[in-house]
């Protein structure tokens, strides 16, 4: 018998359920995974709220964990019993003291990088991979905007666009967390509580504005976040923190400059085994240099068991960087 969080009804926090259940063996092509350490991801809250439907309830929740393989399926080539893995891309129910996972979805965990380190930054970090380096390859000098740049994502993305010797501007929502992201490598920092982000981002660019904006909040900043991009910018649209974008007037990019709109995701940039392994080593090595570092706050790590608490502190938007579930 093992421990799991599932939930039978979509809400808020309060829905999620820590319950007994019977692992199954894994399947040809699985391994199954003796949960470390577990992520948490804001898009785990718009599964448990219903924004992103389950195809079946009860549900498990979460898809990103580190461990140790302990079975594995007939047709599995590259693992084996003891080995180190992380993983990102899995079927619902990483929340979980087991959890079987397809081997194309996972990767080997160098012995340099701990299990809470691995399950604090594999998701966010192949996030902020591909759209630092595929859905718009930042140049060094480049000068970007990117939102939420103190959350788990963004916090990376600091680092990252400094290894790049890119600029990065990042809108936070306090004082506080202006420090931390400056301290990770923000170029700028706008709080969107204070400042006007489009007339910021205009002043610190003279006027030029930005070729692209990274953009996980969603409803909140939409309009806002057109108006930093100069002629014929990109906006990437890749989450829905303050809601989701609905209703757009695509006369509106015609109107702000001709500009390009994408609503891209890790699943359309990492499909197989091969595409994993080149995200995940260029992420390691970022990791392995130094140029990213990353910490878990005590207080941002939370036992299994108390699943609800661990959501009510990230849609609390009072956290910064990565929170962890741990069996």
């Amino acid at each position: 018998m093992a421990k799991r969080i599932q939930f039978s009804a979509n809400g808020g926090p309060e829905v999620l359920q820590y319950v007994d259940f019977t692992p199954d063996d894994p399947t040809a092509d699985q391994v199954q995974v003796a949960n470390k350490a577990i992520g948490i991801n804001y898009i785990d809250t718009y599964v448990r709220s219903g924004l992103y439907p389950t195809p079946t309830m009860p549900s498990g929740l979460g898809t990103e964990a580190a461990g140790v393989v302990v079975k594995v399926g007939s047709g599995v080539t590259d693992l084996k019993v003891g080995d180190r893995v992380v993983y990102a891309q899995s079927t619902l129910g990483a929340y979980s003291d087991i959890h079987n996972v397809a081997e194309k979805n996972i990767a080997q965990l160098p012995d340099t990088i701990t299990f809470e380190q691995a399950a604090a930054s594999f998701l966010k970090g192949l996030t902020v991979y591909y759209l630092l380096r595929q859905t718009y390859e930042i140049k060094p000098g480049e000068i970007f905007l990117f939102h939420a740049a103190a959350g788990g994502v963004g916090y990376i993305a600091c680092q990252w666009a400094k290894a790049l010797g890119a600029k990065m501007i990042g809108t936070v929502g306090s004082a506080e967390k202006a420090a931390l992201a400056k301290a990770a490598g923000a170029w700028e920092t706008i709080n969107y509580r204070e400042e006007n982000v489009p007339e910021r981002v205009a002043a610190l660019t003279e006027g030029k504005k930005v070729s692209v904006v990274y953009d996980s909040v969603g409803k909140s900043t939409w309009e806002a976040s057109l108006d930093c991009l100069h002629r014929r910018g990109l906006m990437i649209s890749f989450g829905n923190s303050s809601g989701p974008v609905s209703g757009v007037n695509l006369a509106i990019l015609n109107q702000k400059g001709s500009l390009y709109v994408t609503r891209p995701s890790l699943n359309g940039y990492v499909t197989n085994r091969e595409e994993l392994t080149l995200a995940s080593n260029e992420l390691f090595s970022m990791i392995a240099s130094g140029a990213i570092n990353i910490k878990v706050a005590e207080k941002q790590t939370f036992p299994l068991a108390q699943a609800q608490r661990a959501h009510q502190a990230l849609e609390s938007r009072a956290t910064h960087g990565s929170l962890l579930l741990i069996p």
